[in-house]
């Protein structure tokens, strides 16, 4: 090839003649041929080095980058981070190196810009296209010289013009020379393509051989001993983590495992509480609720919140919000399941005021259900003020939680309750004597309460045919014919708890022990609903009225209610015992014992019955005496008697309450 482009140089003035040989035109193709090959595997390789040098570029952003980020590190605040000094410390000292290393990056980058991207780019973007430059031109130089020949070969000989001879004459003389000019500056840069191309592969990669050993005796010079040093102590502080990440790992895969094996059974909706048992010591919970809220006069929707308790309030939390907000004090408070129509596992939280509110779980498991109202019970027993509240939780959750298995003594028992007591009595609202704790003292639990007594948790309107004495059930207002006569009226929210046959009517203990009972089988049946009534107290019964449709439950008369008392710690707990006789067998009669929770202190509740008995003793006995008649008023028993006649009674000043059980009035 060098060689014919010299030859071209020698016979420049025969290149007309040349131009037009085969032979030439074909090594002219050859050459174009070789440039467009040269041309396109320079352009592949401009693109790999452009690409390392683009990689480097972005290898020294983010080098700097990440050492500006190290910095930053102690600026941060994280919330769990405990050993955040070393760990500032120790990406401070990676941040000085990384700086470092940063710089060495900025460096190589900046020598592969002038060492490797510069030569090779010159050569694309200079001899390239001045070798497709000046084939167009060639290319344009050789058209016009055709079409001049072209023009001179068709002058006409016969009519000579020399005005058109000269201008076609002019014209070839031209062309000739343009092409011939063109021709020879084109041939040249074909021919120093050659060398052109071998420096141009050869300079870009020398520059970046020599780009990266300066790079590398950069690092060189960095990397000491201490450095060495530093990088040797911090892998072995990530084996150290890394060796206790992997025990932790362990140990909670491990406890996953014995959690999913344990808590198998739970997955089901209603689990075997005999397995898990409720956890009934709690004094704080949260969790997801629905809660019932009426949209209208008879429709009503669940809205689904967070609450959780905190002291003995009762939070909300809506999902955005920052801190909860109070739904109601539940010091106090009154808690059971409910049956819901639309829902199950429901309860309801009765506040000492009379607000309610009705709850569901989110999750409708009667495990939660009972959970919530255990807790929620507690706290409103007030336990949370004490210093240990689980413990005295489970200390109380276990003395009603004990076996219904009668003690060896129930005296020793109760005599020990009585010492931690005032030695005051309420002789009024539990109707008791002094003079007859002498009598209990020979009294054992199974002279109070048979063992294996059945316990009637719902209130069941009797059906039989009406016997004195007995408790009876009404479809008629409940309230508006004890109001006729009656001088008194009071109305009192109470829940129904239970109710059981007892064998002695005698003391106050035997509404304890039937308390105890009664909250024992509940706690150990998980039985938390409870039926909410109205009790009337009147002068002539007790009436347990329905508060929707205002219908009589149960009726108890007066005469027949012949003990009650309130619960000695739990003062919204009584009971009072009814006396009938046992269906149609006169001579025979039963006494059951009725146990209820109210609103109010128990202790009103015994007062006001205590306080219609009283009238109505009086009433009955200023009744005698106005026929002029004597009266003997005694005990049961006969340990003690009172004449009275016409002269001893005037007006409401008699004193009834010495008498604790009026057992006769008997007219002489």
């Amino acid at each position: 090839m060098r060689f014919f482009a010299k030859l071209i140089f020698k016979r420049v003035i025969q290149i007309h003649c040349v131009f037009y040989f085969g032979q030439t035109r074909s090594l002219l193709g050859v050459f174009e041929e070789d440039a467009a090959a040269i041309s396109s595997y320079i352009h592949q390789l401009y693109q790999a080095m452009r690409r390392i040098y683009d990689a480097q570029n972005e290898l020294s952003a983010a080098t700097h980058l990440t050492s500006k980020l190290l910095k930053e590190y102690e600026k941060q605040r994280f919330p769990l981070g405990g050993d955040d000094e070393v760990m500032s410390s120790t990406l401070q000292q990676f941040a000085k190196v990384i700086d470092e290393l940063s710089s060495c990056h900025a460096v190589l980058s900046t020598q592969l810009a002038d060492a490797m991207m510069f030569p090779i780019t010159q050569f694309k973007e200079r001899d390239l296209k001045e070798i497709l430059t000046l084939k167009e031109v060639f290319q344009i130089a050789s058209n016009d010289h055709d079409t001049a020949i072209n023009r001179y070969s068709r002058l006409s000989k016969r009519r000579e013009n020399e005005k058109v001879k000269y201008e076609v004459t002019e014209d070839v003389y031209t062309s000739k020379k343009k092409q011939h000019q063109t021709m020879m500056h084109y041939f040249c840069a074909l021919n120093t393509l050659q060398y052109k191309k071998k420096i141009a592969m050869l300079e870009p990669l020398l520059g970046y051989m020599q780009a990266q050993i300066s790079f590398f005796k950069m690092g060189s010079e960095n990397l000491t001993e201490q450095l060495e040093e530093f990088l040797a102590n911090i892998g072995t502080s990530v084996q150290n983590v890394r060796r206790e990440m992997d025990s932790e790992v362990e140990t909670m895969q491990q406890t996953i495992e014995d959690l999913e094996v344990a808590s198998d059974p739970l997955y089901l909706p209603d689990p075997d509480t005999t397995k898990f048992p409720v956890h009934r010591n709690l004094t704080r919970k949260a969790g997801y609720l629905n809660a019932r809220n009426k949209t209208g006069l008879v429709s009503s929707s669940w809205d689904r919140q967070f609450y959780f308790t905190q002291g003995g309030n009762l939070m909300s939390q809506a999902r955005g919000d920052v801190a909860g907000g109070l739904v109601m004090d539940i010091d106090n408070c009154s808690v059971m399941a409910v049956d819901c129509e639309d829902r199950r596992y429901c309860f309801q939280i009765t506040s000492f005021d009379g607000k309610k509110l009705v709850f569901i779980l989110k999750i409708a498991l009667s495990v939660n259900d009972t959970i919530w109202i255990c807790t929620i019970n507690n706290i409103s027993k007030q336990i949370y003020l004490s210093e240990n509240p689980e413990e005295i939780a489970a200390r109380v959750n276990q003395s009603a939680l004990e076996a219904v298995t009668p003690s060896p003594s129930f005296q020793q028992r109760h005599e020990s309750m009585r010492q931690s007591r005032p030695p005051t009595a309420r002789t009024n609202s539990s109707g008791s004597l002094g003079s007859e704790s002498a009598a209990l003292s020979a009294l054992s639990l199974d002279s109070l309460v048979a063992p294996d007594t059945p316990i009637q948790f719902d209130i069941i309107s009797p059906v039989s045919e009406d016997q004195p004495g007995q408790a009876k059930a009404s479809g008629q207002s409940g309230r508006n014919k004890s109001k006729e006569n009656s001088i008194l009226h009071q109305l009192f929210i109470v829940r129904f708890l239970g109710s059981m046959e007892v064998k002695s009517d005698e003391s106050p203990d035997v509404v304890y022990e039937t308390m105890r009972q009664i909250l024992a089988a509940r706690a150990i049946h998980n039985i938390f609903r409870m039926t909410e009534s109205h009790l009337l107290v009147s002068c002539d019964c007790l009436k347990l009225i329905d508060p929707q449709t205002q219908v009589t439950r149960l009726r108890f008369p007066l005469p027949s209610v012949v003990l009650y008392a309130t619960h000695q710690e739990n003062k919204r707990l009584f009971g009072f015992v009814l006396r009938s006789s046992g269906g149609r067998v006169e001579s025979h009669t039963t006494s059951v014992c009725y146990i209820f929770e109210s609103n109010n202190e128990g202790e009103k509740i015994c007062d006001s019955v205590g306080l219609a008995k009283q009238i109505a003793f009086h009433a009955e006995l200023v009744r005698f005496l106005s026929r002029g008649k004597k009266v003997w008023v005694c005990t049961r028993k006969m340990q003690y008697a009172k004449y009275i006649d016409n002269s001893t009674v005037s007006g409401s000043n008699l004193q009834i309450k010495n008498f604790y059980r009026v057992y006769c009035i008997v007219s002489r």
